[in-house]
């Protein structure tokens, strides 16, 4: 039986707040604005992706260490 998911409205106050810590694919590229191709292939090379069982979810705070790095 598949379970339909909630979305989030305050996505972004929660994570500035740092209540959410963990995001989706779907959660980070709203988040982020790009596409999801994009943002699963920039959380891979960030070393920021934890799988359990089927999910999948991305750490900001790697996430946005590794972005910081591209900073000029």
């Amino acid at each position: 039986m598949a379970y339909t998911r909630n979305e989030i409205k305050e996505l972004e106050p929660m994570v500035k707040s740092g209540k959410k810590r963990f995001v989706r694919y779907q959660e980070g590229e709203e988040l982020y604005s790009v596409g999801l191709h994009t943002f699963e292939q920039i959380a891979k090379e960030a070393g920021a992706i934890y799988k359990i069982r089927r999910l999948v979810l991305v750490n900001l705070d790697i996430f946005d260490e590794y972005l910081d790095t591209f900073r000029m």
